[in-house]
């Protein structure tokens, strides 16, 4: 078997675990995926379209772009690939990366423009008449997630896989909370995914970033590090905690 079959197997059989652990997807569900161009999104958007077609479970899907607003973006090759693969698309053109970045804004830029970009897949999903949204965090996003929330928010919290909006009108979904990077990585080269160059000036150098290399270097050193984080999330002793 190729090297590749191995890794959608594994990529896959994540994927279902937490669809079926967290019972992510029902029949009849319209799905808005956020496609930011990044091999997340697009992994995930391949993902639920080819799990689409075999599974007993009937779901719409219709991906969803928001571009920031920056001068070098890469909307028109985004649409040249979703026309390729017949994935719907449609394209939200904002100033959100630009206010993000601007003197008016005293937050992290990051911080801005993800809260807009959020609320606005909320107001598309209405207009389309979407009940689940689905966004492309992996594994180690939600452990980055845990420890930026401990350093810069002073709270213990995470993204989680399945999680309720306005009295459950929306539901946000992670389908591959139990990926690991690596995987996606992998299948993404497997895949000659095309490289969209996202143009935010912040990109790159974020706190994101900085956690990410603290926690990789925790990593190499020892490998059991990752999943005992992971699991801790889920076994959370409230006696030892103030």
């Amino acid at each position: 078997m190729p090297e590749h079959s191995y890794t959608y197997k594994a990529l896959n059989k994540a994927v279902g675990k937490a669809l079926h652990r967290y019972n992510m997807i029902s029949d009849g569900d319209r799905i808005l995926v956020g496609l930011s161009g990044g091999k997340d999104s697009l992994t995930l958007m391949h993902v639920l379209a080819e799990r689409q077609a075999r599974v007993p479970v009937s779901y719409e899907l219709t991906a969803v772009h928001i571009d920031p607003g920056f001068e070098g973006g890469f909307c028109e090759s985004l649409i040249e690939y979703c026309e390729k693969t017949r994935f719907q698309l449609r394209i939200e053109y904002t100033d959100y990366g630009i206010l993000g970045h601007s003197s008016v804004n005293r937050e992290n830029p990051c911080f801005l423009c993800s809260r807009l970009r959020r609320k606005r897949l909320f107001e598309i999903a209405d207009e389309l008449d979407c009940n689940k949204i689905a966004l492309g965090h992996n594994k180690d996003d939600i452990i980055e997630t845990l420890f930026l929330n401990i350093f810069y928010s002073g709270e213990i919290s995470t993204m989680v896989p399945f999680q309720p909006f306005f009295q459950g009108r929306f539901t946000v979904i992670r389908p591959l909370a139990m990926v690991d990077e690596k995987l996606i990585v992998r299948f993404a080269e497997n895949q000659q995914f095309p490289k969209f160059i996202n143009p935010c000036p912040t990109a790159g150098n974020s706190k994101r970033m900085q956690i990410k290399t603290i926690l990789n270097q925790l990593y190499r050193g020892n490998k059991k590090i990752k999943g005992n984080i992971f699991r801790a999330m889920s076994h959370v002793n409230l006696d030892y905690l103030l």
